[in-house]
């Protein structure tokens, strides 16, 4: 069913990008129009057109979520974008900021003066703000301090203060909180004074005089407890605590588990001083996935998808140029037996075969490895274990697969000894796949490095100028 429904808000979203673009096309059309025709009044004719356009498109943009808004952004060459943009209502700007990619916040940041920013800014919560920082020029994060209150200003100065990948970075400081010593029925006329509650709040938090988190009390034992009974005798009073430095990763990992809504976030004392909602962590997950899959193909960063030529070959070239430098490696090795490859042509027909198989083999060890790193079941002493066993692995696939390409190469160029090269050549290479395939990752977290980023580039490497080396040496000693 969750599938069936996320289809469906997919083909939504589609469906109302459609809608905007149809709308834009229209506007252009009938403003060319205009522009051609000679007449009276031509002025006030496009003046006409163009706020009727204007209207429909902007009364369609009010309806819609500040991220399908985002997503229709995202979608939209830099000159509509920017039309759409100026479109949104201004006490939007703050949300819609939040939820496109950081490619296409920078373009309407640069669209967007001093006084616009500031007020994108005012519209949202501390720890949205702490978030919205790094892109934000300097001058502005200045008057949005200015505009602040005194505990605001702290709250975002300690939200900006965590590293990126922690804890800290998801908090938010919307922690609804009680004491033990009152009763269901005096919480209940609490939470009433509230216009409405924090999003995502599933539990409450009790604490003493001094912030110290006693346990959290969660809202369905709430509503369905005497009214007269205690708040410290239903609460749950050893709770699923996190603190700001701890590894954002960590907290993925206990929401997934556990299926957690939210968390309390606690200081080194106990001291309540925030809360991780299941939003943040989804957010989290999805843009670690996301970078994940860029640094595999070696790109520096998202994208934005109508970027500058330039902006787009300053994002690519770097894993591109050390992609270069390996195939000229590649191409090194065949050449050095290009007197082999000269006095049996089919070795030149055989040898992508191996490298390619290799190549593929390494992709799905370090894959497997990687995401194992990124749950957290692999540890730096587990490295023996995991060669062995990838190393097993890839020792039996070499000698199936590499035996069936043997047999081909037998039957197409009868040749007995060039079939058991084809398979000693498969199986070594895919052990070569293998052995770089646990030990790039494991290394590159050892000198703390992203393990993923350019994993495919360093394996394709490997197991290109490997396969044709061990393919063409094999063939060497024992074919000519």
């Amino acid at each position: 069913m969750a599938d069936i429904e996320d289809l469906r808000q997919s083909e939504d979203v589609q469906q109302e990008l459609r809608e905007v673009q149809e709308l834009l096309a229209r506007h252009r059309v009938v403003e060319g129009l205009v522009h051609r025709q000679e007449m009276p009044r031509h002025e006030m004719v496009e003046n006409l057109v163009h706020k009727q356009h204007i209207a429909e498109l902007r009364a369609r943009l009010d309806e819609l979520h500040p991220a399908d808004i985002a997503f229709i952004l995202e979608a939209l060459p830099l000159d509509e974008r920017l039309f759409v943009w100026d479109l949104v209502k201004a006490d939007r700007d703050g949300e819609i900021l939040l939820e496109v990619s950081d490619a296409v916040r920078e373009s309407l940041i640069e669209a967007m003066d001093s006084q616009e920013l500031v007020a994108a800014a005012e519209q949202l919560d501390t720890d949205e703000i702490a978030d919205l920082a790094p892109d934000l020029p300097s001058e502005v994060m200045q008057d949005v301090f200015r505009a602040l209150s005194v505990e605001e200003r702290e709250q975002l100065r300690s939200a900006m203060s965590y590293d990126e990948d922690s804890v800290g970075a998801l908090m938010d400081f919307e922690a609804v909180t009680v004491r033990e010593d009152v009763t269901l029925e005096a919480v209940m006329r609490y939470l009433r004074r509230f216009d409405e509650l924090p999003d995502h709040t599933d539990q409450l938090f009790v604490v003493d005089r001094e912030e110290r988190l006693n346990g959290v009390l969660p809202l369905n034992l709430l509503l369905v407890t005497d009214p007269d009974e205690m708040v410290s005798n239903i609460m749950v009073a050893e709770p699923l605590t996190l603190e700001p430095d701890d590894k954002a990763q960590t907290a993925a990992q206990a929401f997934e588990r556990y299926d957690l809504v939210s968390a309390p976030v606690v200081d080194k004392d106990n001291r309540l001083v925030g809360r991780v909602t299941v939003n943040a962590v989804v957010d989290y997950i999805r843009e670690a996935t996301e970078t994940e899959q860029l640094s595999r193909a070696g790109l520096r960063e998202g994208e934005d998808i109508f970027a500058s030529v330039w902006d787009s070959v300053r994002n690519r070239w770097s894993w591109l140029a050390i992609n270069l430098i390996t195939a000229f490696v590649a191409s090194r090795v065949i050449g050095a037996f290009e007197g082999s490859i000269e006095k049996l042509v089919a070795l030149a027909a055989l040898m992508p075969i191996v490298a390619g198989i290799g190549g593929n083999s390494g992709n799905q060890t370090i894959t497997m490895i990687v995401r194992a790193m990124a749950l957290g079941q692999v540890q730096q002493e587990s490295a023996r274990v995991l060669l062995r066993k990838e190393i097993g692995v890839a020792m039996v696939n070499g000698l199936i697969w590499g035996s069936l390409l043997g047999f081909v190469a037998w039957w197409l160029y009868r040749s007995v000894p060039l079939g058991l090269v084809m398979t000693a050549a498969m199986t070594l290479n895919l052990m070569v796949a293998a052995s770089v395939g646990v030990a790039v990752p494991l290394l590159r977290q050892r000198l703390g490095y992203d393990p993923a980023v350019g994993s495919s580039v360093m394996i394709t490497a490997v197991t290109d100028s490997g396969g044709f080396f061990i393919f063409l040496g094999l063939a060497t000693l024992f074919l000519l």
